[in-house]
């Protein structure tokens, strides 16, 4: 049975007593509050690691995330963060190739590949991001442009590889703009998605890869969006800042 995941990521908002403020509160609401079985992970900025750790303690269910991680293992590389760190602070994943990254920093599919390398080496799950712009969606070619992403970094690695990744499909245009997909078009999407693993990894791989939803998902959307079949939870940025929210959304399954 595929994992569901509500993924909350912080972006770069939050200062050290606003962090811990918010943490705690998630803390403390998932202890004292009934959700079914969610794997809920916090994906703050790297000087957060450390401290949300500690408060996350052994809270069931609840996980220690990175926005990102660097393509090298080690050296010289002043500002960059090694897959191998993250795992030495407590990590369990790390979100890979968000659309900022894509479109903000230029990261390349080829380079995606070598950041998914580091962390799957390092006993990190990736997180990895995919998704299409408006003007993409617009002239209807948003399946192959997603597809595309997938095959340039992630269709060389094996299906034991493959199976330790979860997806996050990001429609760009409906990232911080206040506008949805419908579920039927995220359920379409994620349809897509799977069989477009299925197709080189087999059904059984794909039928076990949690696919996430990955825009502007809110408490009121969420019970919709994660109720259809191929849409295994989200990657939530807005909403994560707000604890009432998050943990809403994680209650929505």
């Amino acid at each position: 049975m595929r994992k569901k995941i509500v993924a909350g990521n912080w972006k770069m908002n939050l200062g050290f007593d606003e962090g811990q403020k918010l943490t705690s509160e998630i803390v403390n609401m998932l202890k004292d509050e009934q959700h079914s079985d969610v794997t809920a992970i916090l994906n703050p900025p790297f000087v957060h690691l450390y401290p949300v750790k500690k408060l996350i303690g052994d809270t069931p269910n609840l996980f220690l995330g990175a926005q990102n991680c660097s393509d090298k293992a080690s050296g010289a590389y002043t500002g960059e963060i090694a897959a191998s760190m993250l795992a030495s602070f407590g990590a369990s994943f790390v979100i890979l190739g968000h659309s900022e990254r894509r479109e903000y920093f230029k990261e390349s599919n080829e380079l995606l590949t070598e950041k998914t390398k580091q962390a799957l080496a390092n006993g990190l799950t990736p997180i990895f991001c995919c998704g299409e712009p408006l003007d993409i969606r617009e002239a209807e070619t948003h399946e192959e442009y997603v597809k595309n992403q997938l095959t340039e970094s992630l269709f060389g690695f094996s299906a034991e590889e493959i199976s330790k990744l979860v997806i996050a499909y990001e429609p760009i245009w409906a990232i911080g703009t206040g506008k949805t997909a419908s579920s039927d078009q995220a359920q379409e999407m994620h349809a897509a998605l799977r069989g477009h693993f299925a197709s080189k990894y087999g059904q059984e791989v794909a039928d076990n890869l949690s696919i996430l939803y990955g825009g502007s998902c809110n408490p009121g959307n969420a019970k919709d969006i994660f109720s259809k079949p191929d849409v295994d939870g989200g990657l939530i940025g807005g909403a994560s800042l707000k604890s009432r929210d998050f943990v809403d959304i994680i209650k929505s399954f």
